[in-house]
């Protein structure tokens, strides 16, 4: 069939009413996950967050039945069966191993943001403990489910433009950096980048080496060292993927005239797909596109065009990849293990920029 109906939405639960502790109360909490749960008919049950008052007010706007004053009374609620976790990532993994030791016997699954953790050796210590405890892991890798990346996904799985041959993404925007990223040994890379080396993973799989540069964002006031990010991944087969991911985009937010977009290009040996991000036209609702064009229809551009946007609709992906994966018993995509590769190249990007230097991907991970 041609054009083919491609696959943007990730598959549901059998049972929509598995019932859901949220730990934080911020906007990612706020503004997405919640708001697509709502929207799948999913069930958030409780939450709770350092502050029991923001919890209490989110609580109210989205229905949540339950408040819980500290975070430790809310993991060891023997109703919880799903932990949905959003909180920063130097708090997390504190988190992740209270969870397993209070949600013995009741917990089937924590889905947990990205960054896992800030160190390979910290998340693989999290995915170890929460196989051995019985509950399934999973890494919120959001942009996996943004509607453009998993239509290009299909199209390379079905072969539509033959062997990958390039990969780009053109990050032109402006993070709203988080007062917690003050804290953080790196910035762009393991908060910003970490989307991008992801999606790379997802749709070509894991590269041999990376090459790596990064400068300072001269808008961003604290110390950091890494904030406008170059790299490019080498892949076994010959592909190349590349990404700029410039924080700074020009002085556009100092009054210049700008141009804030993400736009994606995946070239093969049979033909090419480009895209473009709607993320940073949030809040307003900017749907990503697609084109493609390929010999088995040549001489023309195919677009499809859907209504759903990355922020706050894809969220329901990744929630509902882990439900399906604790309904068969078996790793969801976003699986914590999986995710060790993402953070093992998020290191090694880290080490390439700031150390000037290849590093093999295999020399940070072992064998992957």
């Amino acid at each position: 069939m041609f054009p083919p109906t491609l696959n943007i939405h990730p598959p549901l639960p059998r049972r929509r009413d598995w019932r859901i502790g949220c730990v934080g109360a911020g906007f990612i909490m706020r503004d997405c996950h919640l708001v697509a749960y709502r929207t799948a008919g999913f069930n958030p049950v409780a939450i709770a967050s350092r502050n029991p008052l923001t919890a209490h007010n989110v609580a109210l706007r989205h229905g949540i039945p339950q408040t819980y004053d500290t975070i430790t009374a809310l993991l060891a609620d023997p109703d919880i069966e799903v932990l949905d976790i959003a909180v920063p990532p130097t708090a997390q993994p504190d988190i992740i191993r209270r969870a397993v030791e209070l949600g013995k016997g009741h917990l089937r699954g924590i889905l947990a943001q990205k960054p896992l953790a800030l160190s390979l050796d910290e998340a693989r210590s999290l995915v170890k403990l929460c196989s051995d405890a019985g509950i399934m892991l999973a890494v919120n890798q959001n942009m996996r489910c943004d509607q453009s990346v998993r239509a290009a996904k299909d199209l390379l799985t079905r072969g539509w433009i033959g062997e990958p041959v390039l990969a780009t993404i053109d990050m032109r925007a402006v993070p709203h950096w988080m007062p917690w990223a003050q804290e953080l040994p790196s910035l762009t890379t393991f908060v910003m980048s970490i989307h991008h080396l992801d999606c790379f993973r997802y749709w070509l799989g894991n590269p041999e080496r990376v090459l790596a540069s990064t400068r300072p964002d001269p808008r961003t006031k604290f110390p950091h060292r890494d904030g406008i990010n170059l790299y490019i991944l080498e892949y076994a087969n010959g592909a190349r993927a590349a990404a700029w991911d410039d924080v700074w985009t020009g002085p556009c937010k100092e009054g210049v005239a700008g141009d804030t977009a993400i736009r994606w290009r995946i070239e093969g040996t049979d033909g090419l797909m480009q895209g473009t991000i709607g993320w940073p036209k949030y809040p307003a609702r900017e749907p990503s596109t697609l084109e493609f064009s390929t010999r088995q229809q040549p001489h023309c551009w195919i677009r499809p065009h859907w209504e759903e946007v990355w922020f706050p609709d894809a969220f329901v992906g990744t929630m509902a990849q882990l439900l399906v994966a604790i309904e068969n018993d078996r790793e969801p995509e976003i699986s914590g293990r999986d995710n060790l590769a993402t953070i093992a190249l998020c290191e090694a990007v880290f080490t390439a920029a700031t150390e000037h230097r290849v590093v093999a991907l295999t020399d940070v991970m072992g064998t992957v």
